[in-house]
C-alpha cells in the first residue's frame, strides 16, 4: 500500500484521530496516581494509540494504557511512530512514500500517516466536551523556556448537549516530551535520548467549574500578579473568574479548591439576551472589551484600589452587523480594533464611544478575527470568511472616508473560513492562521524566493505554494482556535471539534 506522507503536518484522517505522541514504544499497563478526590475533578479515559483506554476517578492519570472503556471523557493520546509496525528497510519506505498537500485526491491504495520528523514534540488530548474556544494559563513559575519534559497550563471552556453540562476546565499538562522519531539517534542537539528518560506518559491534570451555558470564548489575563479568566456565555452574559485559586490547586498537590472559587467576581450583564465572540483583555489591567451578535461593544474596567469591575451601559457604535473580534492596542492603552461581519475592520479611541477613530473596508465577507502584531504595533492583520486573510499598514488607514487603504499582503490557501489568526508574540513576521478545512497554517512574512526557487518549489508539490507558508498542520476536525504559548516559544495548541492538540513545529 502506498502512504503518503504530508512532511509538515499531521494526518488529515486517521482511524482513531490519535495523533504521535512521544515515546513511539510498547504499551504499558495502566498507570494510574490516586488524586485527592475533590468534586470539582472529572478525570475520565486516558487513550491510547491501539483505541484502549482506562476509566478513572482520581485527579492524576497516565496515558498510556489498555482497557476499554466509553469515549465520553478526558483523554491525552499518544501514537506510536510506525503504528502499521516495521517497514523493513528505509529505502523501500522512502519508495512508497509522497508528500501530501490538502486538496490532493488520495489513490484507492493510499493512507495518510503523520511525519513525526516535522514535529519537535506532538500530543492530542480531548475534554468531556468540545471547546470553541480556550487560552493559555501563565506558568505560576514564571519559567520562559522549551526545556523538555514541558508542562503547560490552560483554560477552555466547553460546549456540552446541554446549557447546565457546560463547564470551564482548568488544565495542567506535564510529561510533555519531544517526539520520538528515527533521526533521533542522530540529533546533536542536545536533547535527552535515553530511554528511560523518555519513559513516562504525558499527564492531564483538571479542575473543573460548572459553567451555565455554552463559552463562546475564553480570554486570560493578568490582574497584580494573579490570573484572571473572562468567560462569553451563549446566554448574552460574561463572566469573570479568578484563576489563581484552581491554577494553585493544579500546581499545589493537596491544595483543596475554596468554594468561593467556584464563583465569578463579576458577570457582566450589559449586553442583555444578545450573546457574542468578540472579547479581549487590555493592557491596562482589569480593562475587558465585549462585542455581540447585535453589533454593540462594551468596556468593562476594574478599579484599581477595590477591585470591584464597572460595566460600561453606553456602548461603541459603528458596526451594523456581529461584532466578531477585538484587539486592544499592544503600544496605545486607550486603542483598539474590531473585526465584523459587516466586512469592516475599525480603530476605536476608547474616550470616544459615538463613532470609531478609522474605518476600512477589510474583506468581501464576514470579518472573523483580527490579529494586532505586538513587536510591530503598525502591523494588524484579519481574516474572513471566505478564506483570504489579509496583512495592514494601519499608517495607510485615514479617516477620509474617500481613502481606500489596501492591505500589504493577502493569501487564499484556505478553502474555508479562516477562524483564528495570531501573530507569534516571540518572531514579528510569524503568524498562525486556522480555518474550517482542518487546516492550522504557519507562516513567515518575512520570506521572499526568487521566481526560479518559486518555480522549482511548485513544481515539487505540484501545485502553487506561496513562499511564506512554513507548515501545515492536520489531523483536527473543524479547527477553532489556535494560540502560541507566551511563555513557550515556538509552542501551539489548537481546539477543534475532534479534541485539543499541543505540538512545536521544526519550522518556528
Amino acid at each position: 500500500m502506498s502512504k503518503r506522507v504530508n512532511s509538515a503536518s499531521t494526518p488529515a484522517s486517521t482511524k482513531t484521530q490519535a495523533l504521535t505522541g512521544t515515546n513511539g514504544r510498547t504499551p504499558e499497563k495502566p498507570r494510574v496516581a490516586n488524586g485527592t478526590g475533590d468534586s470539582d475533578v472529572e478525570m475520565g479515559e486516558f487513550e491510547d494509540a491501539w483505541e484502549d483506554a482506562v476509566e478513572s476517578e482520581s485527579e492524576v492519570a497516565a496515558v498510556a494504557c489498555d482497557s476499554d472503556s466509553d469515549s465520553d471523557a478526558m483523554a491525552m493520546d499518544e501514537d506510536m511512530e510506525n503504528d502499521d509496525g516495521d517497514h523493513g528497510d528505509g529505502e523501500a519506505m522512502d519508495a512508497d512514500t509522497k508528500v501530501y498537500l490538502p486538496g490532493q485526491a488520495l489513490g484507492e491504495d493510499e493512507q495518510l500517516e503523520v511525519d513525526n520528523k516535522a514535529y519537535v514534540m506532538l500530543h492530542s488530548l480531548q475534554l468531556r466536551w468540545p471547546c470553541l474556544s480556550f487560552d493559555f494559563v501563565p506558568d505560576p513559575a514564571g519559567v520562559n523556556s522549551v526545556a523538555f519534559p514541558m508542562t503547560l497550563y490552560a483554560v477552555a471552556g466547553t460546549q456540552a448537549d446541554s446549557p447546565g453540562k457546560n463547564e470551564v476546565v482548568f488544565m495542567k499538562m506535564s510529561q510533555l516530551h519531544r517526539t520520538q522519531n528515527d533521526d533521533d539517534g542522530d540529533e546533536d542537539d542536545g536533547a535527552v535520548n535515553d530511554d528511560d528518560a523518555l519513559d513516562d506518559d504525558p499527564i492531564l491534570e483538571t479542575k473543573i467549574i460548572n459553567h451555565q451555558g455554552g463559552v463562546n470564548r475564553v480570554r486570560v489575563s493578568d490582574w497584580q500578579g494573579k490570573p484572571v479568566v473572562a468567560t462569553w456565555a451563549d446566554t448574552g452574559k460574561v463572566h469573570i473568574w479568578d484563576a489563581s485559586g484552581p491554577t494553585k490547586a493544579l500546581a499545589t498537590p493537596g491544595y483543596q479548591l475554596p468554594a468561593a472559587a467556584r464563583r465569578p467576581l463579576h458577570t457582566v450583564t450589559s449586553h442583555g439576551r444578545n450573546e457574542g465572540f468578540a472579547l479581549d483583555w487590555g493592557a491596562e489591567d482589569g480593562h475587558l472589551l465585549t462585542g455581540d451578535i447585535n453589533s454593540d461593544i462594551y468596556l468593562t474596567q476594574r478599579n484599581a484600589q477595590s477591585g470591584a469591575f464597572v460595566a460600561d451601559r453606553i456602548p461603541f457604535s459603528g458596526h451594523t452587523s456581529s461584532v466578531e473580534d477585538l484587539q486592544w492596542s499592544p503600544s496605545e492603552k486607550t486603542v483598539f480594533a474590531s473585526a465584523s461581519a459587516d466586512q469592516t475592520v475599525r480603530i476605536w479611541d476608547c474616550r470616544q464611544k459615538k463613532r470609531s477613530a478609522l474605518n476600512v473596508h477589510a474583506h468581501d465577507s464576514d470579518v472573523n478575527v483580527i490579529t494586532w502584531n505586538t513587536k510591530t504595533a503598525y502591523l494588524l492583520a484579519s481574516g474572513a470568511d471566505d478564506g483570504v486573510f489579509s496583512i495592514w499598514d494601519l499608517r495607510t488607514f485615514s479617516s477620509n472616508q474617500q481613502a481606500k487603504p489596501t492591505p500589504v499582503a493577502t493569501f487564499k490557501w484556505h478553502q474555508s473560513p479562516i477562524t483564528s489568526i495570531e501573530w507569534s508574540p516571540h518572531e514579528e513576521s510569524v503568524l498562525s492562521v486556522s480555518g474550517a478545512d482542518d487546516q492550522a497554517t504557519l507562516w513567515d512574512l518575512s520570506v521572499e524566493l526568487d521566481p526560479e526557487e518559486m518555480q522549482a518549489m511548485n513544481d515539487a508539490a505540484q501545485t502553487e505554494v506561496p513562499p511564506q507558508l512554513l507548515f501545515i498542520h492536520q489531523g483536527q476536525s473543524d479547527i477553532k482556535e489556535a494560540h502560541w504559548h507566551p511563555q513557550r516559544p515556538g509552542v501551539l495548541m489548537s481546539t477543534a471539534s475532534s479534541g485539543f492538540n499541543v505540538y512545536k513545529t521544526i519550522s518556528v
